[in-house]
């Protein structure tokens, strides 16, 4: 991989742990944990930035499985499992931007397909094991970022919605990583 490639990919990641050195509100947690809220204007214009950092990477994990998907470079197997990860990606998607609405903000939209495979640099891509090779490192990166912000929350319900979320990502690496045949990550070996 280049060294400008795995810059680009991991530069996102980073932008989530930076954007949330604010605390999300008390809003936002209940309404990721599937909460209602009564006073969703307690949000601060910084909260849903930080919201909107995470629908931006979540876009980008969803737009990486369509393209994996349309590449013709998984076997069925695989394509079941890329599917299923991608669904994951888009219920977290969801719950971001219902989040976002019902705090008053606007929601940061995905962009097209064409830009995610550039800044991807999807046409390096010639066998299925770079495919897993390029999500593998994406879900490491999201593993990361969701673990980087935890630390920065006052609040310990919130906490646990970005520890849910790194788990999704870590249970995602975790397979992807083995299906390449690599060891199991070492103990302590996530948000590091």
């Amino acid at each position: 991989m280049s060294p400008h490639r795995e810059s680009s990919v991991f530069s996102r990641r980073r932008a989530l742990i930076a954007a949330t050195s604010s605390v999300l509100s008390a809003g936002t947690i209940a309404l990721l944990g599937g909460g209602r809220i009564a006073h969703a204007n307690t949000a601060s214009e910084s909260d849903i930035a930080i919201l909107n950092v995470a629908v931006g990477l979540e876009y980008e994990g969803i737009a990486a499985y369509a393209i994996a998907l349309k590449s013709g470079l998984l076997d069925e197997a695989t394509a079941k499992v890329a599917a299923k990860f991608q669904d994951d990606h888009k219920r977290h998607n969801d719950a971001l931007i219902a989040a976002i609405r019902q705090l008053g903000g606007e929601p940061v939209t995905t962009k097209a397909e064409a830009e995610y495979a550039e800044a991807l640099n999807v046409d390096q891509l010639e066998h299925q094991a770079d495919v897993l090779d390029l999500a593998a490192r994406l879900e490491l990166g999201a593993t990361n970022a969701y673990l980087g912000v935890i630390p920065s929350f006052s609040d310990s319900a919130l906490a646990k919605v970005a520890a849910r979320l790194a788990a999704d990502e870590a249970s995602h690496f975790a397979v992807l990583n083995l299906s390449l045949g690599r060891p199991f990550a070492p103990a302590l070996g996530f948000g590091a």
